[in-house]
């Protein structure tokens, strides 16, 4: 059974605003590194929502995050998972007028797979991960893909990684390709704007929303600002400054959710982190009042590493995460801490006789433009001084926070992670991966066989299955805590979608098949 997730949060009727929305629209977003259309090597959020317009995948991912044809109308997995064989479409063309074949399939794939293997490119893309899935694609034919997995990837996931985008095999490497999407890019300004306009050769309907033009400013503020003086007509926005805006008589707010993770990371090596003491501080945080006061709203409170509401979060167990201070404290003094010297922090005699404190150093980083993670640490080091753990706080950079990640050095940190496509958080869960993101130095065993096992599935109900699994130990044994997702909103005076499932880096998904007037 999957469950619906509905992120269009008090919008009126579709009708209300159908009618207002014409052929065109204006949208303001937030853009000054994009010097070129680079479909594969995308380097800002909002222009990988343009390029969803304008190049197709093999696979879609529809409102229940499951996967759907598109350029592929159908496929089959083979040998346990090996062999995926994907059949393309025959009455696809390019916005040039050329034909899509299987050869355009399989360069835009070795493209991807080139830049994620030379280790002489820093910023591999967007679609790097694809390495991990895929150890080869050829074309059996001109209709046909066959993609064989990795050893450790035969599984289900695979189907996720097959959104990267397509364009004819002789442009893999060069600016601007033409696509088989309802849109493309007729113009294009670095650091000014970007217009698109309905592609006459798209193998669908042709769109009612004929031009897309894009406003590129500097600063989250002054997308909000260029909305605000109505010098667009809407404005994707991630930053608190756009919560103020809502759903009114000529404008509404739309909450899409984003991929980045934000948790609180525990040292599990760390002398005072037992498993009692991680449990403890997980009774302790108050996730919604972080949200409320911190994020002014802009983020969905999660217990696990998938999105709530979705076929992938086991929300069976959400009744466990209670908030709950008395719990917190029976957990502390199970654990032997309890305040001797009587100054507020809890103590505890090591092996030698020594008093402990129960003392911790914490760490986080700001972002650029405000600072909610300082309000949120803030919550939280208040919520543990209550019941008496001391929290010993350092503002740092994103790269010096990383460094005490790697070498292990830190008890707790605020962290923030771009999840991947594809539902498997294995890289911050597996007993292997201390360096790739599992660096609290959670070891179980237990763990380590569901994601094997995981990674063997090929149909998404023992894929679900697996993930409950996985979900449960987690549960059980609290390495980490995830405290929300971060959230954005599409500020506009026109409704343009019916999609329920409003996501970062396709935020103009439906508007090719939106009613205008």
């Amino acid at each position: 059974m999957s469950f619906l997730l509905i992120l269009i949060l008090l919008l009126p009727a579709p009708d209300a605003f159908a009618a207002e929305l014409g052929s065109s629209i204006t949208i303001s977003i937030q853009s000054s590194k994009t010097l070129m259309v680079r479909p594969f090597e995308p380097v800002e959020y909002d222009i990988l929502s343009a390029y969803h317009a304008v190049y197709e995948s093999l696979v879609t991912i529809d409102d229940d995050y499951l996967p759907q044809p598109c350029l592929a109308e159908s496929w089959e997995e083979s040998a346990s998972g090996k062999t995926w064989t994907f059949y393309l479409r025959q009455d696809i063309r390019f916005s040039d007028g050329t034909p899509l074949t299987a050869k355009d399939v399989v360069a835009s794939a070795e493209y991807i797979l080139a830049r994620a293997n030379d280790e002489t490119i820093v910023d591999k893309g967007y679609y790097q991960n694809l390495k991990r899935f895929v150890a080869s694609i050829t074309n059996k034919d001109d209709y046909t893909v066959v993609v064989k997995a990795t050893s450790d990837r035969q599984n289900y996931g695979l189907l996720y990684q097959m959104t990267f985008p397509v364009v004819p095999a002789a442009y893999v490497s060069m600016d601007n390709p033409p696509g088989s999407g309802p849109y493309v890019i007729t113009e294009f300004h670095a650091g000014e704007r970007m217009w698109l306009s309905a592609n006459p050769n798209w193998w669908k309907t042709k769109p009612q929303v004929r031009e897309i033009m894009f406003q590129f400013e500097n600063t989250s503020r002054a997308v909000v600002e260029s909305y605000e003086f109505a010098q667009v007509e809407a404005c994707f926005t991630r930053s608190v400054a756009g919560a103020q805006h809502k759903t009114s008589a000529n404008s509404l707010t739309m909450s899409y959710r984003t991929n980045q993770l934000e948790c609180l990371y525990m040292n599990n090596k760390s002398y005072e982190l037992t498993p009692e003491v991680r449990q403890a501080i997980r009774n302790l945080i108050d996730k919604n009042k972080i949200i409320q006061t911190a994020y002014l709203g802009l983020a969905v409170p999660t217990n696990f590493p998938f999105y709530p509401g979705t076929w992938m979060y086991n929300s069976n167990l959400d009744a466990s995460f209670t908030q709950d201070v008395e719990e917190a404290k029976r957990l502390l003094a199970e654990a032997g801490w309890e305040d001797i010297d009587e100054n507020g922090i809890l103590d505890k005699a090591d092996a030698n006789g020594d008093l402990k404190h129960l003392s911790l150093r914490f760490y986080y980083y700001e972002e650029p433009d405000n600072d909610v993670r300082e309000e949120a640490m803030n919550i939280i080091t208040a919520a543990l001084a209550e019941v008496g753990i001391e929290c010993r706080v350092t503002a740092m950079t994103m790269t010096g926070l990383q460094e005490k990640l790697r070498g292990g050095s830190f008890d707790l940190a605020l962290v923030a992670f771009q999840m991947d496509v594809t539902p498997d958080p294995g890289f911050m869960l597996m007993s292997t991966n201390y360096r790739a993101g599992n660096y609290c130095k959670y070891t179980s065993s237990k763990m380590d066989e569901l994601f094997k096992s995981l990674r063997k599935q090929t149909t998404q109900e023992d894929y679900r299955q697996k993930l409950m699994d996985i979900q449960y130990q987690f549960y059980v044994d609290c390495p980490f805590i995830c405290l929300y997702w971060r959230t954005g909103n599409v500020i506009t005076r026109y409704m343009y979608t019916t999609c329920r499932d409003v996501r970062e880096f396709e935020l103009l998904r439906g508007i090719e098949s939106f009613f205008t007037n």
